[in-house]
């Protein structure tokens, strides 16, 4: 802070030699040396280098202009890494954002080299703001300029942060369905293996007709199995513990491990008398354990199948997430476009064990627009009340489209409304009416970049819509209603 910084006598006179430094000024060069003097008052003051002027999260009291040396600007992510963003030259007058939107500083200034400044506080900085035409004039048009840059720079930001926070949870769910299919077909090599070698233990007797009738109907009745009614946990283990004994009593070999297999097509021990009466000796094992191979077959064809159609839908998803509002016009889906987001956080959604209650309008319109950034959205409003829900509550989603009247003598427009609700403990009543603020955040420095709302706010406007929202403990509710065509 520039405590350490050294000080002259405050409201003194600038001295010709700072008014001639002041031209340098890219915002004051258009101003002749009378205007100038509206900065008299204004202290000068001396910081060394690497000397730090304003720390990120800090409370913005000052306007500064760059008299001479330079400032190192950073800030510092959630993981505790400073990242450099840009040097600022002498002519920079800066501050003026943070004291204008009563914000606190979103980054470090340091001082890379010994500088001089031209400081006023916040109350001279308010008196020159009204005292001064030309100077409020020029300091208006740099905070728009900067203002319209730090827009687009954070939009970037958002959508980056966004991607990054979905990236490990994406991986998540790549590795799991990879991993399923992996295993699998790992284990009908196994499987394929073991068939081979009982055929070729069949293939050294000659069966009989009923023996190939009856292995001809098991393996009808594998093949054509359809899952039986589920069967709560005791069950299942009484029928598998059932059939396991039967089996051993039969002689068949690695009963426990073929019981479950054959419990989950819905065998017992009566469908397979007739096959233990056809096969004597050990030629029924091997019955018994050829239909077992040919049933875990089967399910770990389709264990693969299911794997790749999970692998599929994500990369659509995601194809989908990264690839809609590109700025131009475009007819969107926006059951899809939310399903595609669902998708890419089903797994905080998972890990939070919340119930999701979802409702998308079948006849929905499509959403012609040229609007970008619509996913980010439904990723902050989605993100925010999984966040917010209770471990183990309920989301809701819901879609619909109203005809609204805008006029008294004009045609009705549709609006497409989408909902996202949350059992939450709600939002506290005196931050409510700061939420889409931009930059305001209750997380602490570091953590989060309280751009999310405020990006949503945004895009919404951008769009024509509107966002509402109204909250209270046990239930919240985000509204955005987007015209279906803007012209």
């Amino acid at each position: 802070m520039p405590s350490s910084i050294s000080n002259p006598p405050a409201h003194s006179k600038l001295s010709p030699e700072t008014i001639a430094r002041l031209a340098n000024v890219s915002i004051l060069a258009s101003l002749d040396e009378n205007t100038l003097h509206c900065l008299d008052g204004a202290t000068e003051v001396h910081l060394p280098a690497e000397r730090v002027l304003i720390q990120q999260g800090e409370a913005a009291r000052f306007f500064w202009i760059l008299l001479s040396g330079s400032i190192r600007v950073s800030n510092t992510s959630s993981d505790g890494q400073e990242n450099m963003h840009y040097t600022m030259e002498p002519g920079i007058a800066f501050g003026e954002v943070q004291l204008l939107a009563n914000i606190a500083s979103a980054v470090t200034m340091r001082a890379a080299t010994d500088c001089d400044l031209l400081q006023l506080d916040e109350e001279q900085f308010w008196l020159l703001m009204t005292s001064c035409l030309e100077v409020r004039k020029a300091i208006l048009g740099n905070m728009a300029m900067r203002l319209a840059k730090i827009q687009a720079a954070t939009f970037q930001q958002e959508k980056l942060a966004s991607l990054g926070t979905l990236a490990a949870g994406l991986m998540h769910e790549l590795n799991n369905p990879g991993a399923a299919a992996r295993r699998a077909s790992s284990q009908l090599r196994e499987n394929l293996l073991r068939m081979h070698a009982l055929m070729a233990r069949f293939s050294k007797n000659e069966m009989t007709t009923d023996q190939k009738l009856c292995m001809f109907d098991l393996q009808e009745i594998a093949l054509g199995a359809s899952l039986p009614q589920p069967l709560s946990s005791i069950e299942q283990a009484d029928a598998e513990e059932a059939l396991t004994e039967w089996m051993e009593e039969a002689g068949v070999e690695d009963a426990w491990k073929r019981a479950p297999t054959l419990v989950s097509i819905g065998m017992r021990s009566e469908d397979l008398e007739r096959a233990r009466e056809t096969f004597p000796g050990d030629t029924f094992s091997d019955a018994i354990n050829w239909l077992e191979a040919l049933v875990s077959s089967m399910q770990l064809v389709g264990i693969i199948e299911e794997s790749i159609t999970r692998v599929t839908d994500l990369v659509q998803a995601v194809k989908s997430y990264a690839y809609e509002g590109r700025g131009e016009r475009q007819a969107i889906d926006v059951n899809a476009s939310i399903h595609a987001t669902l998708v890419i956080l089903s797994h905080k959604i998972r890990e939070h064990q919340l119930t999701l209650d979802k409702s998308f309008g079948p006849d929905l319109p499509s959403l012609q627009t040229e609007c970008q950034g619509l996913n980010q959205i439904w990723t902050n409003l989605l993100d925010n009340a999984i966040d917010a829900a209770p471990q183990g509550g309920t989301l809701g989603i819901r879609t619909w489209s109203e005809q609204v009247y805008t006029g008294p003598q004009t045609e009705p427009r549709t609006e497409i409304c989408i909902m996202f609700r949350d059992n939450g403990p709600g939002i506290p009543a005196e931050i409510q009416s700061r939420i889409f603020d931009p930059f305001y955040t209750t997380k602490p420095v570091g953590v989060g970049t309280g751009l999310g709302l405020g990006i949503v706010f945004r895009i919404v406007e951008q769009c024509g819509g509107t966002i509402r929202f109204t909250s209270r403990p046990g239930n919240t509710e985000f509204v955005v209603r987007l015209p279906a065509s803007k012209n």
